[in-house]
């Protein structure tokens, strides 16, 4: 007697419990960390430190020195477009070290740069947790075809994680062809002395509770607009005109934290997709960015624009953050607040509902609710949606990237954590005016973590941050235990009809 006999479970049982609820078919791709995508980062020490290297390089001869750079260029100029550049930005970090009544050439400034710069291998770990968007770029295209941007999670030496992006194109018969990577990679700079506007700054300190006296002291004598280097100074003119430093630490830390919090990079004309890599560098992002979820979003003028929220990672809080572009030349980066904007996996709907913006959420790290604001950056109202209630899902119910609209509703793809830790992917039909009213979810996974895919680092996990519909099928890429990204897809008219079923 075997034990599903024991325990009197019919096999039929069993192969309904283990049976998808629609065909999914698996396509044959799988997309695996390169160790040969590298990005170029600041190598840093102490002051101390830094001024005993600094001094043994400025022994070597103008003849080393030019011998040593002619070397390193012939070895690291294939991997980097702009590796020279890339040295003179490290020097200048460290240029307060060097002697003041030294003088310095060109190429000894790019020597030194060189010594304070690494490799650092963005997908030596890790390329996983996708989200696929339609391209900006459709042009060039056969009828029934549709390029697409996907970003991924990349993950290097020390679980550091940034994001990475990927272009192909799906043709009409729904075959997935991925194009071919630049051969270099480069972190996306951010501006840091980037401009304010001051009456939003004053908005933003106000929504999180920050608007001090200090800090209306400070914005009173900064003007229209300030720059970072600006709203420094005028922080510290303020504290040394008041007699008690009271409030001003407070006062310091909130206003530089929002502004470093904000952020632009600046994407080089020249650059290729699969070249860009948004590499953490804000203090809030020290320990990584995790899991970006895109969305195409439609504004009420029908102009497009493309939102990204991600978590932002500092080793021990969270910070939703969103990223915001219209053209891919500029992006605009800004911590998400609110009584609302907390924990992982935040992902905005594609357009507004009822004249407000609409986020899905896991506040309580178990539950899905559905928020909504009048502001796209500020989120103080939410209402729970889902508990988890089948098998697959009893530990945690979460979204799986931003909802798709059909004619039948708003498709969200949910991930759902059951025995054994396992995360699987479901599909919950929300009511297209009130989205808070889910129609219908999928009763059994849609995708289960099987054979290869529950073997990496995180084992038995199936995870995606977002899908796309073309024409009748839903793409959805994911990723497989943590390491390694594929592709699935299902017919949506099938899908839509499991929920009619019930």
């Amino acid at each position: 007697m075997n034990r599903h006999e024991q325990l009197k479970i019919p096999e039929v049982e069993l192969a309904k419990m283990r049976k998808n609820p629609i065909e999914v078919t698996q396509h044959p791709h799988c997309i695996e960390p390169d160790t040969s995508r590298v990005i170029s980062r600041f190598f840093g020490a102490d002051e101390v430190r830094t001024g005993r290297i600094i001094k043994r390089a400025m022994t070597l001869s103008d003849r080393e020195v030019a011998m040593i750079l002619r070397e390193l260029k012939h070895d690291f100029t294939a991997q980097h477009r702009d590796i020279g550049e890339v040295w003179l930005e490290h020097f200048a970090r460290v240029e307060e070290s060097v002697p003041s009544e030294t003088a310095l050439s060109d190429e000894r400034k790019l020597l030194i740069g060189a010594y304070f710069t690494m490799d650092y291998a963005v997908e030596a770990a890790a390329l996983f947790n996708p989200s696929i968007v339609p391209s900006l770029e459709q042009n060039g295209l056969p009828p029934g075809s549709t390029r697409f941007l996907m970003s991924l999670r990349a993950t290097g030496e020390g679980h550091v994680s940034s994001i990475v992006f990927r272009r192909g194109v799906i043709d009409k018969d729904n075959n997935i062809i991925i194009e071919t990577k630049s051969p270099v990679s480069r972190a996306m700079r951010r501006i840091e002395d980037a401009e304010y506007e001051t009456a939003k700054f004053r908005q933003r300190l106000a929504d999180v509770g920050a608007l001090s006296e200090f800090a209306e002291g400070v914005l009173s004598r900064v003007g229209g607009r300030f720059t970072l280097r600006e709203l420094g100074g005028e922080i510290e003119r303020t504290r040394q005109s008041h007699a008690s430093p009271y409030g001003w630490e407070e006062c310091k830390e909130n206003m530089l934290c929002l502004a470093l919090s904000n952020s632009k990079l600046v994407i080089p004309a020249d650059a290729e997709a699969s070249e860009m890599v948004i590499f953490p560098s804000s203090e809030n992002e020290s320990q990584g960015i995790e899991d970006l979820r895109l969305v195409q979003f439609t504004d009420d003028d029908g102009s497009v624009r493309y939102y990204g929220t991600y978590s932002a990672y500092n080793g021990h809080v969270t910070f939703p953050t969103l990223l915001e572009t219209r053209d891919f030349k500029t992006i605009e980066i800004r911590t998400i607040y609110g009584r609302c904007a907390k924990n992982k996996g935040m992902a905005l709907f594609p357009r507004k509902i009822g004249g407000k913006y609409v986020m899905s959420g896991r506040l309580d790290g178990e539950n899905l609710y559905i928020l909504e604001s009048d502001n796209v950056y500020v989120w103080n109202r939410g209402k729970m949606a889902e508990k988890p209630k089948y098998w697959w899902e009893m530990v945690i119910i979460g979204n799986c990237g931003s909802p798709l609209e059909t004619e039948e509703g708003w498709l969200l793809l949910t991930h759902g954590v059951g025995p054994m830790r396992q995360y699987f992917i479901g599909v919950t039909l929300l009511d297209l005016d009130d989205p808070t009213r889910a129609l219908g979810r999928t009763k059994q996974p849609l995708i289960v973590p099987t054979g290869r895919e529950r073997i990496g680092y995180v084992p038995n996990v199936v995870y995606t941050c977002g899908a796309m519909i073309h024409g009748d099928r839903l793409i959805i890429p994911y990723a497989m235990s943590d390491v390694r990204t594929t592709f699935a897809s299902v017919s949506l008219p099938d899908l839509l009809d499991l929920f009619k079923r019930g």
